[in-house]
């Protein structure tokens, strides 16, 4: 429980190499041992290694909470049969895919970017189980990058606005503050990766980051 600051295989956007799915991490094949063991002492989550059509990049490229999972179309049949032990399993295709970059889901709402078509906000809804929206923040596009969230708040891009606040707290249910990550960085959904308990954050993250996260977030 609490914050630990860490790589993933050398890099420090543990964000695009993690992803928490309901009470799973997925994470890249190679991260065992002493660092596994770490990582899951601090989000108290199960764990499955896996890899996306041969890509480590895991939390670019699934996301949802414990009733489905949203996947880019590189995976292969092998990698969506794996996933569908984990809940209902939709294929984002047509070249707008990366599921971790964008959308954001728990299991009391999701944000969709609004490259996803009418249709498609609305069959990930169904599939997730929860009330879905399609919002920009901070004006852009990568949801995924911008923001975490869990159950008990998120924290978003120094830069969303207003309105972008309002929608996001009436459909994940939560209150919302801004910060930074790993330094000063706004992308702080690729710094990072969060359960409702703990989060891994990438290693020059400041002490005041961490402290805002931990408000944010519900951990103190």
């Amino acid at each position: 429980m609490g914050l630990l600051a860490t790589e993933v295989f050398g890099h420090s956007q543990v964000g695009v190499s993690l992803a928490v799915v309901g009470n799973v991490l997925f994470h890249p094949i190679g991260v065992s041992g002493d660092e596994l063991e770490n990582i899951l002492s601090v989000l108290e989550t199960e764990s499955f290694p896996l890899s996306i059509g041969g890509s480590n990049l895991i939390g670019s490229l699934i996301c949802g909470n414990s009733n489905g999972i949203a996947v880019a179309d590189i995976a292969t049949q092998e990698d969506i049969d794996k996933l569908t032990s984990f809940g209902d399993v939709v294929v984002m295709e047509h070249g707008v895919n990366a599921a971790g970059n964008l959308l954001i889901c728990t299991s009391k709402g999701a944000l969709m970017s609004p490259l996803l078509p009418d249709e498609g906000v609305e069959l990930l809804s169904e599939v997730f189980k929860v009330p879905g929206i399609s919002t920009t923040i901070a004006g852009q596009e990568i949801l995924g990058s911008l923001a975490v969230a869990n159950n008990k708040g998120a924290i978003l891009h120094p830069d969303v606005t207003v309105s972008e606040v309002e929608k996001i707290k009436d459909v994940l249910g939560v209150d919302v503050m801004v910060g930074t990550v790993g330094y000063g960085s706004p992308f702080v959904g690729a710094g990072m990766v969060s359960t409702d308990v703990g989060a891994i954050v990438s290693p020059e993250t400041t002490g005041p980051e961490l402290n805002r996260i931990e408000d944010a977030l519900g951990f103190i």
